[in-house]
């Protein structure tokens, strides 16, 4: 009987030293897609990571990883723009390392105060290093801080795992216009507008770490009430600033399937327009 009761404390313990925020779903936090539909498995890499994105004890959104380009493929949430002031520290996953029980976003100078060496937390994810000094290249949010209402909120949009190199033109110029002129005019009468955004990849690297994406794109689902009412897509190639069009929320999700080798691409629930 002695033995039995160690061996389930040794099995106890392994469990909650692997226990994580990042899963191999989104069952943890499905409130940032409609009705809990998350987009099909066109988009899914060969090494992915489920993260719900968790900072001060909350969940704020939700990002499918690909830990082998280090980039996500895209991050869903609920459109809430607010004033709040923009943070300035950035975040990476300590889940993305391996067992430990650190369930929410840390910077790296916390992590290596805990005993994490930059090759543990580099291996699975892109670091601060990976971004410092990029000609033409910026932090690209697929959750922008913008759209969201809360400093905490907007803070947790600051972790690497939300972030992909998006050309600098393109990021200060027609993608800003979108995130903050477009959005706000085609989400007006909208209850709730869930959002998915994301980012094809490229074929070439920063640093020999991190993808750059050919693409860069976002879907929306407006509610009106309960209800969807509209929705809409745009998708920019990620190399030039350009005015590109706005899109029925069908017409993306041909592109993507397009672009993803002919896998048909489902983003949103059935009931969202196309």
């Amino acid at each position: 009987m002695l033995r039995l009761l160690l061996l389930l404390q040794v099995l106890a313990s392994c469990l909650w030293l692997g226990h994580s925020e990042v899963f191999n779903d989104f069952a943890s936090c499905p409130t940032f897609f409609y009705e809990g539909f998350t987009p099909n498995n066109a988009l899914q890499p060969a090494n992915p990571a489920w993260i719900c994105q968790r900072y001060k004890n909350q969940y704020r959104f939700a990002t499918l990883y690909d830990k082998t380009r280090r980039i996500p493929v895209y991050s869903a949430y609920i459109y809430q723009p607010g004033s709040s002031p923009r943070p300035k520290l950035w975040f990476v996953e300590p889940q993305l390392i391996g067992n430990n029980n650190l369930k929410e976003m840390e910077t790296e100078q916390t992590l290596l105060q805990k005993g994490f060496t930059m090759k543990d937390i580099e291996q699975n994810q892109a670091v601060l290093g990976d971004y410092d000094n990029l000609i033409g290249l910026d932090h690209g949010h697929l959750s922008p801080s913008g759209h969201q209402n809360s400093y905490s909120n907007k803070a947790a949009t600051f972790t690497l795992t939300n972030i992909v190199p998006q050309d600098t033109s393109l990021n200060k110029g027609a993608w800003n216009i979108y995130e903050f002129r477009t959005m706000a005019t085609e989400s007006q009468g909208c209850n709730t507008t869930y959002v998915i955004t994301g980012a094809v990849p490229g074929n070439t690297t920063a640093k020999n770490r991190v993808n750059v994406p050919s693409h860069i794109w976002s879907a929306a689902c407006c509610l009106v009430g309960t209800t969807p009412g509209k929705a809409w897509g745009v998708i920019a190639e990620n190399n030039r600033n350009y005015k590109f069009p706005l899109l029925t929320l069908g017409q993306l999700e041909s592109d993507l399937t397009k672009l993803y080798g002919g896998n048909q691409v489902t983003l949103f629930h059935s009931a969202c327009p196309r």
